[in-house]
Formats: C-alpha cells, structure tokens, sequence
C-alpha cells in the first residue's frame, strides 16, 4: 500500500482525501491544513493522522508521497521540500503564478528521480483521452484544428477570483494543457482577446477577464481556439474538438443524466449538464489517483508532470501578454 499524505484540507483536498480513503491500493497517510478545525474534522472523518506541522509531515517515514492542495502560492515551495525529504509528489495547479518561481523551483529539484506528477485532472477524462487517440490513430487523418470549450456555470466567489491569479492562470491553464496535450505539439503562437461582459465592475478591479477567446498555433501551423466564459447558464460546458483532413473527434458535454424525452411539442429534450467540476470530472479524478499510485508503485514519471506545469504558464504569460500588447505573441518571447 502506497502511503499517501494529503497537504490542504480545502474543497478539492478533501475530494482527494476521499478517494484516497477509498482506494484499494492506497492508504490516506494523514492531513494537514494551516485551518487546524478543516483538517481535523477531515482527519475525523477518516480516522487518520492530523499533522501538527509540514516539518512532520516530510519527517515522517511512513509517509511515501504528499498530494499537494494548499494555496497556489505555497506549492513551489512544498515541491522542494518533498524532492529534499524523498516524497513523491502530486501537486495540484498551477505549480505557481510566476514563471520565474516555477523557473527557480525546476532548478532546486533538477536530476530528481521522484515522480512528480501536476494536477491536469482532464488528461484523464475518457472523453477528452479518447480524442487524443483517435488523432494519434491517426483517425480524423492529419490534424488541422483543436477547438476547446470550457464555461464555468457562475463565477467564483468574488474574494477567490481576486486572489487567483486572473482567468489564464485559474482557469484556461487546463484549457492550455488540454491543447499542448491533444495538438502533440510545442505552441509558438498566442493571440488572446478578453472581454468584461458578465462581472464588469470586479473584472476591472482585479485587472482580468471573465469572457476569452485564444488562438494558438504550431510550428507546423497546426491551430487551436479556446473559448472561456465564467458563466454558463446552463451549466458546466466542457467540449474538445479535433478536425483533421479526413474527419472529426468530439468529446462532449455531460448531462445530469442520459434521459432523453419526446412528446408532442418537442423531439429529443435532454436534462441539464453538470454543474459542478467535482461532478463532471469525478471518474478522471479516480483515474488520475490511479495513475499517480501506479507511479510510485513502478518507479516511474508521470504522464503530465512539472514540465507540462511549466509550459501551460508559459501560455497562459503570452495570452496575458497578448491582450496588453495586442498582438501575437511568439512562446519563444517568454
């Protein structure tokens, strides 16, 4: 059994202390949050360890990994102290809001043969896999186009939209792996235009967008367009898109359910989405737990690690860029 502690007891940590406690070849090894009350109730809950401090949690032998879900400003930092004290590493997104702090973090773990794995939790969709097959199957022929859709159903909490970062670094960050990861190739080129059209009073307080479109290209001239919305009304709307020369991979929303009703005055009405990341990705979540165990266990590297952590930023630095300039931005740039 891999021994696994959990560090940040906040929403998604206590998803993942959840899955943690269910998996059968995984042991949740004990929490630890700054909010003492959060983590206990957690560790209650679970019946497992409540850390005193993040010192006893790299000190303890019986701990094999950490899943890192603290803040984001803390996760760099957690990362070289995990590589110091030999603990393998899941960390959630993004590694940092600084390129130059992720930059300094590359450097302190450099020649590590931990496996480090970033919390890019859409690779493991089966939807959104199974695109990526079929163009590597070579399925849809030579590939043209990725067009990515990705629409919260609200905003945020306004006290968590100031903090994270603005909408490239919180939330088109998994849109930008997603691209990286179905494209098969380095992106040269950004061009990002943002609009205030559903919170426009605190999009310009913290300086961000809640409306986003991105073009992207490849050295090859392979394109991608993602389209962001903080608000869709009908929920949580999550589409990939392949178009190559000799057809087309969808992967598509998910609805609540798979009811689909006729009657006299319609054909076909279907129920609503999800409406909740949690919800809509849940099996991914189990699948990457999964794949992160099976790391550890094999001695071997992630599918999606600090690299891809890296270069979603390095993406998510040029579309920022990109709307203040207003012009294409080459990656090399960054």
């Amino acid at each position: 059994m891999v021994n696994i502690a959990v560090l940040g007891t906040g929403r998604i940590g206590q998803m993942h202390v959840d899955n943690l406690a269910a998996h059968p070849r995984a042991q949740l090894g004990g929490v630890f949050d700054v909010n003492t009350s959060a983590a206990q109730a957690v560790a209650n809950k679970h019946n497992t360890i409540l850390f005193n401090s993040i010192n006893d949690v790299f000190a303890s032998p019986k701990v094999d990994a950490v899943l890192i879900s603290t803040s984001t400003a803390t996760h760099a930092d957690l990362i070289e102290q995990a590589v110091a004290a030999n603990k393998a590493i899941f960390c959630e997104k993004p590694i940092d809001l600084s390129l130059d702090r992720i930059k300094s973090c590359e450097q302190k773990i450099k020649g590590t043969s931990l496996p480090i794995m970033l919390g890019f939790v859409r690779r493991f969709d089966k939807g959104h896999s199974a695109v990526r097959q079929a163009v590597e199957l070579g399925k849809v022929g030579d590939l043209h186009q990725v067009i990515i859709t990705s629409r919260d159903p609200d905003m945020a909490p306004d006290a968590y939209i100031e903090v994270s970062g603005g909408i490239f670094k919180d939330m088109t960050i998994h849109d930008f792996d997603m691209a990286r990861f179905i494209l098969g190739e380095d992106i040269t080129e950004v061009f990002a235009s943002g609009s205030r059209l559903v919170n426009e009073s605190l999009m310009k307080r913290c300086n961000d967008y809640d409306t986003v479109t991105i073009v992207m290209k490849t050295a090859s001239g392979k394109q991608c367009i993602i389209n962001n919305s903080r608000r869709a009304v009908y929920g949580y709307d999550q589409r990939v898109e392949a178009f190559g020369s000799q057809g087309m991979a969808i992967s598509e929303n998910h609805p609540m359910n798979n009811l689909r009703l006729y009657s006299t005055e319609f054909t076909d009405q279907k129920p609503a989405l999800m409406n909740f990341f949690i919800d809509r990705y849940g099996d991914a979540f189990n699948t990457e737990i999964s794949h992160f165990v099976e790391c550890i266990e094999q001695g071997k590297q992630p599918k999606v690690g600090f690299e891809d952590g890296k270069q979603a930023l390095v993406l998510a630095e040029a579309a920022s860029r990109s709307i203040i300039e207003g012009r294409t931005i080459h990656t090399k740039e960054i």
